[in-house]
C-alpha cells in the first residue's frame, strides 16, 4: 500500500495545499461566504499537517514532542488570533487612509490575492532578512530560531512582537491601495498554509518549483544554526527576493538533523513560552547581531573541519 500512497502524498501534499486549501478559500472569499469559512479551513490544513508528517515524515523523531508542544500551540493561537485580528480591523484601518486607494478591483478575484500575496512577500522577507542583521530586531526574531526540530507549528512559533512587525511591514502597502477585506481574508489563509507547508516535517517534493516556492526543502537551511551558513532563504512565499539578494542557498545532498538546529551561541535559549516572550527584554536577550555572529562562526568553523553543516550556494 506504500508503494501507492507514498508517491501520492510526495508529489500530492503540497498542491493539494497550495491550491486546493487556498483555492478554496479564494472561492469562498469571493463569493463573500461568512468568515467562519476562515477558520473551518485552517483546522483543515492543520489537520492535514499533521497527518502527512506522520503518513511520510522526513525525520520520524521531529513528530514526537521536545518538550514543546504546548508553547508552539501557545504561539500559535496567539499568533493566528492576531492574523485573524488584523482581517478584521481592516475596514477601521482602511478608514484612517485617504482617498479610495489604488487596489485593481477590475482584476479578477484569484489575481487580486496573487498580487496582494506578492506584495506582501516582498515586505516580509525584507523585514525578515533586516530581522538577521540588525540586533533589536534580532533579540525577538530569535524566539524562532531557538526550534530544534521542524513541523508545521514552527512557522508561527515567533514572538507576537515581530509576528506583528512582520505582517505591519506585508500588509501596510495594501491597506494604502485599499485591499478589500475578501481578498485579505484569502491573504490571510495563504500565509497560515505556506507557514505550515515551509516548516513542514513531511518529506514531499515540487520539483523545480523549490528554486521558486519559499517551501521546507530550501527553508531547513535558514534554520541551520551556524551564523552565515543560516542567513539564507528569507522568503515566505518565494524565494524571488532571495535570488535577488544573493541569500538563495540550497544543497540537494544535506540531510538534517536536530542538531543542526537552533542556534549556537544560545544553545539553552527558554523553551517555556511565556520565558520566550520576556527573553528579548532581558540582559541575555540583549544579544547584539555581532557577538551572535562571532560566537557561531566560531562553532562553524569547527563543524566545517569536521566536514558538516556546509551549504553550497547556487547564484
Amino acid at each position: 500500500m506504500s508503494t501507492i500512497v507514498h508517491p501520492l502524498i510526495r508529489y500530492g501534499y503540497a498542491p493539494l495545499m497550495l491550491l486546493g486549501i487556498n483555492g478554496a478559500g479564494i472561492a469562498l472569499a469571493a463569493s463573500g461566504a461568512n468568515k467562519a469559512w476562515l477558520l473551518a479551513l485552517l483546522v483543515t490544513a492543520i489537520a492535514l499537517s499533521f497527518a502527512v508528517e506522520r503518513l511520510l515524515p522526513y525525520r520520524s523523531a521531529w513528530n514526537s514532542s521536545h518538550g514543546d508542544v504546548g508553547r508552539d500551540t501557545a504561539h500559535t493561537f496567539v499568533n493566528e488570533t492576531l492574523i485573524l485580528t488584523s482581517v478584521a480591523a481592516i475596514p477601521a484601518l482602511a478608514a484612517l487612509v485617504p482617498g479610495d486607494g489604488i487596489w485593481p478591483t477590475g482584476l479578477p478575484f484569484v489575481a487580486q490575492v496573487l498580487i496582494a500575496i506578492l506584495v506582501a512577500d516582498f515586505g516580509i522577507t525584507l523585514t525578515h532578512y533586516a530581522s538577521h542583521k540588525i540586533g533589536l530586531l534580532w533579540r525577538f526574531h530569535a524566539v524562532h530560531h531557538s526550534v530544534t526540530r521542524f513541523y508545521g507549528l514552527n512557522g508561527l512559533m515567533k514572538h507576537p512582537l515581530h509576528q506583528t512587525l512582520e505582517m505591519t511591514a506585508g500588509v501596510t502597502p495594501l491597506l494604502l491601495a485599499g485591499i478589500p477585506v475578501p481578498v485579505a481574508a484569502a491573504l490571510s489563509l495563504a500565509v497560515a498554509v505556506q507557514l505550515l507547508l515551509q516548516h513542514s516535517n513531511a518529506d514531499y517534493r515540487v520539483g523545480p518549483f523549490k528554486y521558486v516556492l519559499a517551501l521546507n526543502e530550501g527553508h531547513r537551511f535558514h534554520h541551520l544554526k551556524w551564523a552565515g551558513i543560516g542567513d539564507v532563504n528569507f522568503g515566505l512565499f518565494t524565494l524571488v527576493w532571495d535570488h535577488l539578494l544573493r541569500t538563495y542557498s540550497y544543497d540537494p545532498a544535506r540531510r538534517f538533523t536536530s542538531a543542526d538546529l537552533g542556534m549556537a551561541a544560545k544553545p539553552d535559549y527558554p523553551v517555556g513560552y511565556l520565558a520566550q516572550l520576556a527573553e528579548p527584554f532581558t540582559r541575555h536577550g540583549a544579544c547584539t547581531v555581532a557577538s551572535r555572529n562571532a560566537s557561531e562562526k566560531r562553532s562553524a568553523a569547527t563543524v566545517s573541519e569536521r566536514g558538516e553543516g556546509t551549504v553550497q550556494p547556487i547564484s
